[in-house]
């Protein structure tokens, strides 16, 4: 009952991409030697470049491989596909150059060969596997490659599960039956068919492969989830449960023998060790780089403030990092003048609506048009300009480029897993703002920064950052 369709799409993709590779470096090859009438630095013949590159681009492959490119769980993501796309052609190319340069052999016809062929190496790459994508939804939509999948548990996870994969045509499953003891609550909500016991689910599902099980809950007899295990096992079906206390198995999970019984070791963070290291060089380097660029455009902003807007154009707010440590956040001063260094209780009552900082808490501390911001101030809100003087705090080591939301000591008690969301330091950017902080409730932003701290890694930094770029551009900046 083995459904082989994501390895035969994997084996696609490597076809593709290798395909993709070969009619880039060839069209590279065109552009300059073929079609530009420029003597070239080096004379290669088309056969001898070709022959290079057939040997050379199985290894651009590896490289893609190691990356996770064929990995279902990275190409199911498009931002997450597209970033390794970028570090793996780069790495790619840079392989082919490392080789030309060791084995001494005239591998590009002129230098611009290399920019030609990186380019549109990725653009090959990305418009194949916008087509593959489209193939494999349009193969969805006539039940091939399909993944049939039996839930068995009756608990909320079930029907968020059974929603989450309703549309097959895009996620690529279909249930085919739930086994629950609530068949009538079940049978309300969803049309798959609904059976008391396993044993009746396997019996009737006798027409219909099942190639996934998901066991939302665990029973109290042993003997029915041993039941369950061993039939995937011996059909060779894939098995997965959702653990009762799912928050156990939530952040950096490591299966190891302690004193030689096997035991799961759940940290707070998945951002311990060597993590720490490569997010803090990571933090120092950008940090460093994007305040040096940034640094005339703060100081416009500083002379404007002085001029237009008079009194301190940057302010200081005590803020919590890592394991609840105080340090002074900086940002530009976007509230009045006259409302400044003031809690919204104090501002709100002097300028006689204290009924407004009702509204500002009730809302998640937002107040939509709040009139303690000036002109000024909305324009540095809206393009995020205000945040800029917290690269400072990058550098110094205060805050992280990404992270949860730097809190304030009063905001702790706020938080029911404080001390979860304190285990990492708090960043510039995060999950909040790439969802569209404006538009989501203020627990919904606190479970984001607690997912964020017991699944971090370093790739899924990388995406929050590149998203953030781009919600700055559209206008959708924080609060």
């Amino acid at each position: 009952m083995k459904n082989n369709a994501s390895l035969l799409y994997g084996f696609f993709l490597v076809i593709g991409d290798f395909l993709a590779l070969v009619a880039a470096f060839v069209v590279a090859f065109i552009l300059r030697v073929t079609l530009d009438s420029r003597p070239t630095v080096a004379r290669i013949t088309s056969q001898q470049y070709l022959k290079i590159f057939l040997l050379l681009l199985p290894f651009w492959l590896i490289i893609f491989a190691l990356l996770a490119l064929y990995n279902k769980n990275t190409y199911e993501n498009r931002f997450s596909e597209f970033a390794r796309l970028i570090i793996g052609s780069f790495i790619g190319i840079l392989f082919i150059i490392s080789y030309s340069y060791i084995t001494d052999t005239t591998v590009f016809p002129a230098r611009i060969v290399t920019v030609y062929g990186f380019l549109l190496a990725l653009c090959f790459i990305l418009l194949f596997r916008t087509i593959a994508r489209a193939i494999r939804r349009s193969l969805f939509s006539y039940g091939y490659g399909v993944n049939n999948v039996l839930i068995v548990g009756n608990t909320s996870i079930t029907d968020a599960l059974i929603s989450s994969l309703e549309n097959t045509d895009i996620t690529g499953y279909r249930v085919v039956g739930i086994v629950s003891s609530d068949t009538k609550h079940h049978g309300k909500k969803h049309d798959q068919h609904i059976f008391e016991s396993f044993d009746e689910a396997i019996k009737k599902l006798k027409n219909e492969s099942v190639h996934s099980i998901i066991q939302t809950e665990l029973y109290v007899m042993p003997a029915q989830n041993s039941e369950i295990l061993t039939f995937a096992q011996e059909n060779h079906i894939a098995y997965r449960f959702v653990p009762g206390n799912s928050e156990l198995f939530v952040g950096n999970i490591e299966v190891d023998l302690f004193q030689s019984i096997p035991v799961i070791a759940v940290h707070q963070t998945a951002l311990v060790g060597w993590g720490r290291i490569v997010k803090r060089l990571f933090d120092l380097f950008f940090g460093s780089i994007l305040l040096v660029l940034t640094l005339p455009i703060m100081a416009a902003v500083y002379v404007f403030q002085v001029i237009f807007d008079h009194g301190d154009p940057v302010f200081s707010q005590t803020r919590l990092g890592r394991f609840g440590t105080k340090f002074k956040i900086y940002k530009f001063r976007s509230y009045r003048h006259a409302y400044n260094r003031m809690t919204p209780e104090e501002g709100f009552a002097k300028m006689g609506r204290p009924e407004l900082a009702i509204e500002f808490r009730k809302n998640g501390d937002f107040l939509e048009n709040d009139p303690r911001i000036g002109v000024i101030g909305r324009f540095l809100r809206k393009t995020s300009l205000d945040e800029l003087p917290q690269l400072f705090n990058v550098v110094k080591g205060d805050l992280s480029l990404v992270g949860p939301r730097a809190l304030e000591p009063f905001e702790l008690e706020q938080y029911s897993k404080k001390n979860l969301i304190l285990s990492v330091k708090t960043g510039m950017t995060g999950l909040a703002v790439i969802s569209g902080l404006r538009n989501i409730p203020f627990e919904e932003r606190r479970k984001l920064d607690l997912y964020y701290v017991q699944n971090w890694s370093f790739w899924g930094d990388l995406v929050i950052l590149a998203r953030t770029f781009s919600v700055v551009l559209f206008h959708r900046g924080a609060r």
